[in-house]
């Protein structure tokens, strides 16, 4: 698979549940200084204290204006978690393009890798990642395992997108059987990951390194030497 027709077909994923979305410039920016708001708040006060009065207070704009894009707190921090996926598989993609690794091992040291370095830069990252990072359900949030699919639980819609950017990479007699590989895979990075930033700020190296040996072993078990 061309890299071109990687990028369309993670491009062409829809990465939310229906949210209304701008499609003028002006109401662009307001959507996304929102998402920005949203995301600065949650390394202040975390996703628990986080309302979202406060949020269009810090993104200048009238708390009306967010509820023209987010129904609530649940949707604006799915929405959040939407733009965060979509911005890490865009950056990995860009990885696989430059550096070309070898086999699901390179693939998965450079997932860790990309996830790792967000968690370490983004805003609010490390409240919401792909869903929710704690363990406490904030008020106001129904379902934290569907934020980024009404249908899907988070970890396998990150698992058909991971899916579908690794291309022929991930070539399989079973698709479903693929993505509950992927989906497993993801919920022991999530926990080893996790134990790594709570060890240390920036994660600790160990930990991290166990974590690419962990994913590394079981893909490799379960689709084979690629």
């Amino acid at each position: 698979m061309s890299a071109d027709t990687r990028s369309h077909r993670v491009a062409g994923q829809n990465s939310g549940p229906g949210r209304r979305r701008p499609v003028q410039q002006r109401s662009q920016e307001r959507y996304q200084r929102l998402l920005d708001a949203c995301a600065g708040l949650l390394d202040e006060v975390g996703a628990t204290a986080l309302t979202t009065k406060e949020v269009a207070h810090r993104a200048q704009v009238p708390i009306g204006t967010l509820y023209q894009f987010f129904a609530g707190k649940e949707d604006l921090l799915a929405a959040l978690a939407g733009r965060n996926l979509d911005r890490y598989l865009e950056r990995l993609d860009r990885r696989l393009r430059d550096e070309a690794p070898a086999g699901t091992a390179g693939f998965t040291d450079l997932a860790v890798d990309e996830f790792v370095a967000m968690k370490r830069a983004v805003p609010g990252f490390g409240q919401v990642d792909f869903g929710l990072a704690g363990a406490a359900v904030p008020a106001g949030v129904r379902d934290d395992r569907h934020l980024l699919d009404s249908d899907l639980d988070n970890n396998t819609a990150v698992a058909l997108r991971l899916q579908a950017l690794g291309g022929e990479l991930f070539t399989t007699a079973d698709p479903a059987a693929l993505t509950l590989s992927l989906r497993v895979a993801l919920e022991a990075a999530d926990a080893v990951l996790k134990l790594a930033f709570r060890s240390a700020p920036d994660g600790d190296p160990a930990l991290i390194a166990e974590c690419k040996r962990l994913v590394r072993c079981y893909l490799a078990e379960q689709l084979g030497p690629r």
